[in-house]
């Protein structure tokens, strides 16, 4: 086992890679680490469906690159050929070549002819060619898409008044366009059904001579081979599950991917919400819909977990707590959930990444998504503790705060509470969030279209700093005082008006849907705050200032009243209208001010996880008696190893 273990790691392009550490696997029992292994494997064979999904040509051009990569490499140290690389790590970090928070096509500083000078050495049989294809002829299919910035330019297109189906170069669907994807999940929507599937969610929707058809992502449907390979794992998986709810949960999975029926996916969900018992847990499936501009299909990926048993003594206060949370906010009582049932929150370790997750990942997630499971039945939080320890100790001491943040008593504030209020928020948004509030019985869940992500994560990000100033907090022992929070008031006002821009390419709008949501709240809090909170200019450069955070609570308040409402009552125009009046339009001359800024820190904006790679020690009798931990990959040498021991499509 490798022993020097770094969080921060390789640099190149706007990203940086950290590793992550899996504190207390060691204390596991070797059925445990067993079950972690089987699940790991199945998290990482789904990766080629993420790739596919993320537009049609990502895995030959991927295969494309890596074997020119492979064959080159030690041979070829020109300029070219390093861009090249570089190319191939910014194509492998964000699955595919469109860039993985902007979704715009990453253009290679390479030239098509020096690709395509490479290329014309390479055995044709090692070359990703379609059946009677020419490598002339492949060349003249994927080098367009590679090299032209106006071939298939936005992986996701949410700009208002064009066609987002027909503007996006994600591959969920082909021959169709906006209006005819709406009105054929329309004909299937039952709105009297107080159960509904979640429509789409696990097909691609194409044109055929007899019609629009879905290719449903199941065993013997779309994605099959990789499907298999999941399903085989997972069968391994439920033999050694720690209890008989965990081993149904895993039956049911198969069932549904076997079958492809959303009815089952539903069981599944609720299921997977009542396992409550044992350390482990996973995620693995179709579950998020930000990769779709319409909000129906649901983009591949998978988590590994193990609960962290001192942190989760914080979550389970907020969660035990979590009608009192519901009963006291500021949303019109028509809009609270009478009963809030079932939240469960937990810290947890990540084990193992894959597909959407990886290697950039979320630090929080509350599934399932579905309204009327969250109503029924509840749902499950999770804080990845060691993901954003990885996070803080990469971030310490890197100038950014002391550039952005306007003082020095601030700073100070930040320095001692922002961790902890960046978790604590974190907890909240997930655990109480995304479980908080009601639609309304004759609304749909989709009413809010291609606006609906943001205005649920600015939902969330609502309730958890409106929350986070309660007193509620210290009583419960979460915050040692009552100025504690303002560290989480400021960095978020902050990163909302300013240092989120880092992330903006000149010229560009803001278009994911985080960064949207944050843009939406920091921008109409201060629109509406009365000089509560201002920008403010000082020897050249702009600061945020906040002079009241008590009256930025209350607009928060307000803010969180009409989000609820817009969300519980379907509200399209009201969304829209918030949306592109806060959330999109970007300032030309304060975001290049924050870049050259930004610039002179040589910071990378993006940061992403390796994995660790699990070896099983094996006795004479063929069983795994212990999984070893093994940090020592480079980025590279991962990614190639994935794409040749997982490449099943």
């Amino acid at each position: 086992m490798v022993h020097d273990f770094r969080y921060a790691g390789e640099r190149f392009a706007d990203l940086q890679i950290l590793r992550y550490q899996l504190n207390g696997f060691e204390n596991l029992s070797v059925q445990q680490k067993q079950l972690v292994y089987y699940l790991s494997k199945a998290t990482l064979s789904g990766r080629d469906i993420t790739f596919d999904q993320m537009g049609k040509y990502n895995l030959r051009i991927r295969k494309l690159m890596e074997i020119v990569y492979s064959l080159y490499v030690g041979r070829d140290d020109s300029t070219a050929f390093q861009q090249l690389t570089v190319y191939l790590k910014r194509l492998w970090f964000s699955n595919g070549i469109y860039h993985h928070y902007g979704c715009h096509k990453i253009m290679p500083e390479f030239s098509s002819q020096y690709l395509s000078t490479l290329v014309s050495n390479i055995d044709s049989a090692l070359l990703p060619l379609l059946p009677g294809q020419t490598v002339a002829e492949m060349m003249d299919e994927l080098f367009p898409v590679i090299f032209d910035p106006q071939v298939w330019p936005k992986r996701v297109n949410k700009a208002d008044g064009e066609d987002l189906v027909l503007t996006s170069a994600c591959n969920f669907y082909e021959g169709v366009t906006q209006r005819e994807v709406e009105d054929y999940y329309a004909q299937k929507k039952d709105p009297s059904d107080p159960q509904p599937p979640s429509w789409g969610l696990n097909s691609k929707l194409v044109r055929t001579a007899d019609g629009l058809q879905e290719l449903v992502w199941r065993e013997g449907g779309m994605y099959s081979q990789a499907i298999t390979q999941i399903v085989y794992w997972l069968e391994k998986a439920r033999d050694v599950a720690e209890n008989e709810q965990q081993a149904r949960v895993i039956t049911t999975l198969i069932q549904y991917y076997q079958t492809g029926d959303l009815s089952i996916f539903d069981q599944y969900s609720i299921e997977w919400v009542n396992c409550h018992d044992g350390d482990i847990d996973f995620i693995n499936g179709f579950i998020e819909v930000y990769g779709d501009p319409l909000g129906l299909k649901a983009t591949w990926e998978g988590i590994v977990q193990y609960k962290d048993q001192v942190a989760t003594q914080r979550t389970r206060k907020i969660s035990d707590n979590a009608q009192w949370f519901e009963d006291h906010s500021p949303v019109d009582p028509r809009f609270r959930k009478p009963i809030v049932k079932g939240v469960v929150a937990n810290v947890v370790c990540a084990a193992m990444l894959g597909g959407e997750e990886y290697p950039s990942t979320a630090i929080g997630i509350n599934l399932p998504n579905a309204d009327w499971i969250r109503a029924e039945h509840g749902s499950k939080s999770v804080t990845i503790g060691n993901l954003t320890d990885a996070y803080n100790k990469a971030a310490h001491g890197n100038g950014m705060k002391e550039e952005f943040v306007i003082d020095k008593p601030t700073l100070a504030l930040i320095e001692q509470y922002g961790d902890l209020c960046d978790d604590l928020h974190t907890d909240l948004h997930e655990c109480l969030g995304h479980g908080s509030g009601q639609l309304l019985p004759a609304t749909s869940p989709d009413a809010l279209k291609a606006y609906g992500n943001t205005i649920e994560e600015a939902r969330a990000d609502l309730f958890g700093l409106y929350y986070i100033a309660d007193k509620k907090l210290i009583q419960l022992g979460l915050l040692p005082d009552e100025n504690a929070y303002q560290a989480q008031y400021y960095s978020y006002m902050l990163n909302g008006l300013l240092t989120q821009l880092t992330r903006i390419r000149p010229g560009h709008q803001i278009e994911e849907a985080h960064m949207r949501n944050r843009a939406l709240i920091a921008r109409w809090a201060l629109h509406h705050s009365n000089g509560a909170v201002e920008l403010i200019r000082r020897e050249g450069k702009t600061f945020v200032k906040v002079n009241d955070y008590t009256r930025l609570r209350t607009l928060f308040a307000t803010l969180l009243a009409e989000i609820q409402r817009i969300k519980s009552e379907g509200d399209y125009e009201a969304a829209r209208e918030l949306v592109e009046t806060y959330a999109i339009k970007v300032d030309e001359q304060l975001h290049q001010e924050i870049l050259d800024r930004y610039q002179r820190l040589n910071l990378a904006p993006y940061k992403g996880f390796l994995n660790p790679w699990m070896k099983p020690v094996v006795n004479t009798e063929g069983e795994i008696t212990d999984i070893v931990l093994d940090y020592s990959e480079s980025f590279t040498e991962q990614m190639m190893r994935y794409s040749k021991e997982y490449s099943f499509l």
